[in-house]
Parts: C-alpha cells; structure tokens; sequence
C-alpha cells in the first residue's frame, strides 16, 4: 500500500507565497503577447489551438481582474481553475476528507475531465471559440 507524501505546513505556505509574489511580478512586468511567452507547439505545427491555449493570456486577464477577456482567451482554463483549487485542498487535506479525495480521483471523475478537455478542443477548433 502507497503512503501520501507528507509536506509540512510551512513548505506548503512558502510555495504558496512564491505562486503569489511570481504572479505578481509576472502581472507587472510581462505581457503574455510579447514574446516572452513560449508558443504552443502544437498550434505552430498544425494551426490549430491545443486545450491550453489561450491560458496565459486568459491568466494574465484574470490577474488584472478582466474575467471577460479570460473567458475569451480559454474558457476551459477560467472554469477549471476551481477544480485545479479544490483537486489542491483535497490532496492536502486527504487525511482529514479522505472521501473528497478519493472522489476526485476515482477512475470516472478523471475520464470525464480527460472528455470535457477533448472535447474542448474540437469544439474550439470547429466553432473557433
């Protein structure tokens, strides 16, 4: 039987703050259309937008506060930024909501995220959403 990795509070909390002070250093200083931002492979290979892209654009709209652009640039990104928070708790908090946790990552509730991304992608690329 696999034991959870344990990471103390404080490493939690340190990687917290890093997340926060690079967002904000990221927020003030780059812009995601220059060219400072890698370009996704996937669409300069074949023309057509991956799951992903859009996110740093729409990550940057979100750290300005402009929820619409975000939704333009990767509405999947906007909507599963929830799911990536609660999928975090549930893994640090496993030990007190194991049933979240084991929920969360129950064989169905990860196919059906692995559908939803696919058929992200098609519908993006059919309709250019």
């Amino acid at each position: 039987m696999m034991t959870g990795i344990h990471i103390p509070r404080p490493v939690m909390i340190g990687v917290a703050v890093a997340f926060v002070v690079g967002a904000l250093i990221l927020y003030f200083t780059l812009d995601p259309s220059t060219n400072y931002f890698p370009r996704c492979m996937f669409h300069e290979i074949t023309g057509l937008q991956c799951p992903g892209c859009g996110s740093q654009r729409a990550f940057h709209s979100l750290l300005r506060g402009d929820f619409s652009a975000a939704w333009h640039y990767n509405a999947l990104f906007v909507l599963e930024l929830p799911l990536l928070v609660l999928l975090v708790a549930a893994w640090y908090l496993r030990s007190r909501i194991p049933v979240l946790h084991r929920v969360l990552n129950s064989r169905s509730v990860i196919l059906t995220i692995l559908a939803i991304i696919i058929l992200w992608t098609i519908f993006r690329n059919i309709y250019n959403l």
